[in-house]
């Protein structure tokens, strides 16, 4: 005998379809017109008022009032108004929406955990603890809207199904018997619930318009299409919304977590008027941060200080880390905004509070360290890490490519563990920029830290320059660059190829404009110069082997 939701292991091998997942009954209770009444309070409005709700110039909600004389949600405020004079409109403000619900989630969540905020004025749970709690799934759906109806949420309705999506239909049916909050679906019986309510319900008006013009009007129509059907027509998000309209609604009830209390703050009486004063009196704040986070399972990729002194100026800083952040890195980064470059009594007033805060975690799973460890990379971090806390926050520095017509002005030196200016993306949008004048790839593989002077000459022996129509006097022949290793006893190295020149002219209406001529050359050993002319004078800017 095969035990029920188990099959054979030759009907697999077969291609025998697996049987599907045993339903998980599911309660979820909906307060109607929940924005409304959210904003009818906030706003003092007398609950008879008809009210309507507006986003971007449509009706987004009406009160029962409202829509008894024919305003409806899409319609244009002009039109709800000429149906109803008297019609008070007032802005949709999502954030009130949540707030005010704030205190119906939280009562639901003290009698039974395990609370899915679907939407402001609709929750979800799973119905099997409750139900064997309080007796029956109806009675704790009775009882968890009763719950809900005295902290703030009237009318609520409960629905329960097999299925998120059929219960919350069910809690927004019409009653069977007038008064009553509970509606009922008898498990296996999702489907045949759905079977006759309108497209609609799916929320996907695109769909529902095209479905119609193919003579399918109900959930149950379109539930008796093929799988592959609807996919190859409408695609994923069809094929979601087929199995919604099915009773096979793929979707847990995943409870609502509340994050953690992450934020640090320090105060300090007296004010401290030195950065490493601070620095250590911070020590304790920042170990208690790390802790947090370790409690949490979490680790910050970007924090942000804010320091605020006694003139009441608050100054912030966002730091951005190559792995995350320890203790000790945060300490770094405090010291760091202090000092600014400068002698530690150098602040221009006494602190009276450090604040940290984490701008980006991560799971801290994905930054574990491997079975045998993270080898060169965590020593690098380490050592690198250690340089700059001796030697400063500008003192390691590794560099970025980013855009420009020079090769010095696409070289970007950021200070170790820190993001570019605007972030990776910022700084990829100004390299992928059109820089006209900008030499094409690949690169030279060594900028030079300073330009060396170079000497060019022709055959006859005369310097090679550049004239007006930018026109070489000469043919290189020979050239010379000082301290070069090819540079013996002050001989010039011979010419095998060249190529250029090609002009750059930069600001050319204005005093401080550049006009410069780029020049390609590669001597006997195979070594290309990348020289610059700027002023009739020949400098060397990069070199590739």
């Amino acid at each position: 005998m095969i035990a029920p939701g188990r099959v054979r292991a030759d009907a697999i091998t077969r291609g025998a379809a697996l049987p599907e997942p045993p339903p998980t009954r599911t309660i979820v209770l909906w307060c109607p017109d929940w924005p409304v009444i959210a904003a009818a309070r906030a706003a003092g409005t007398p609950p008879e008022q008809p009210l309507a709700l507006v986003a971007k110039g449509l009706v987004f909600a009406s009160s029962a009032s409202a829509r008894q004389q024919g305003v409806a949600r899409g319609l244009r405020v002009r039109e709800a108004q000429a149906r109803c004079p008297e019609l008070v409109v007032q802005p949709y403000d999502d954030a009130l929406d949540h707030r005010a619900f704030e205190p119906v989630i939280r009562a639901v969540e003290a009698a039974v955990p395990g609370v899915e905020v679907l939407r402001p004025g609709t929750l979800a749970l799973r119905a099997r603890g409750p139900a064997r709690y309080y007796g029956g799934e109806r009675a704790a759906a009775a009882t968890l809207a009763g719950i809900a109806a005295d902290h703030g949420a009237p009318a609520v309705r409960a629905g329960v199904a097999d299925t998120p999506f059929a219960a919350e239909q069910a809690a927004r049916a019409r009653p069977v018997r007038p008064g009553e909050r509970v509606r009922l679906v008898p498990v296996g019986g999702s489907s045949d619930f759905l079977a006759q309510l309108p497209l609609g319900v799916l929320g996907d008006p695109d769909l529902a318009t095209v479905l119609d013009r193919l003579g399918i009007t109900t959930l149950g129509e379109f539930a008796s299409l093929g799988d592959e059907q609807v996919r190859e027509r409408f695609g994923i998000a069809g094929a979601f919304l087929h199995r919604l309209a099915g009773g096979r609604d793929p979707r847990e009830i995943s409870a609502r977590e509340i994050p953690p209390e992450l934020r640090i703050e320090a105060s300090f009486e007296p004010p401290l008027d030195r950065a490493d004063q601070i620095a250590f009196a911070f020590r304790r704040s920042a170990d208690d941060f790390a802790e947090r986070l370790r409690a949490a399972g979490l680790v910050a990729t970007t924090i942000r200080v804010g320091i605020l002194d006694e003139r009441d100026i608050l100054l912030e800083r966002t730091w951005a880390h190559p792995r995350w952040f320890d203790a000790a890195d945060v300490v770094d980064r405090v010291r760091w905004q202090l000092a600014g470059g400068v002698d530690p009594t150098g602040l221009e007033a006494p602190v009276i509070a450090v604040v940290l805060e984490p701008v980006a975690v991560d799971d801290m799973a994905n930054h574990e360290r491997g079975l045998w460890g993270s080898g060169p990379d965590e020593r690098v971090h380490h050592g690198l890490a250690r340089i700059q806390g001796m030697v400063g926050h500008d003192g390691v520095v590794s560099p970025r490519v980013g855009g420009g017509r020079t090769l010095s002005e696409r070289v970007v030196l950021v200070p170790w563990g820190d993001a570019p200016p605007g972030g990776e993306r910022a700084l990829a949008t100004v390299r992928d920029r059109p820089w006209p004048g900008k030499l094409p790839g690949p690169p030279p593989a060594t900028v030079l830290e300073r330009p060396r002077p170079v000497d060019v000459v022709a055959a006859s022996g005369e310097s090679v320059d550049v004239d007006e129509r930018g026109v070489l006097s000469g043919v290189p022949e020979r050239f010379r660059a000082e301290g070069d290793r090819g540079d013996r006893g002050g001989g010039f190295a011979a010419v095998t190829a060249w190529a250029g020149p090609w002009p750059l002219v930069v600001r050319w209406w204005e005093s401080g404009g550049r006009r410069l001529h780029r020049l390609q050359l590669v001597d006997a050993e195979g070594r290309a110069w990348y020289l610059v002319l700027a002023d009739h004078r020949w400098w060397a800017e990069a070199v590739a082997t």
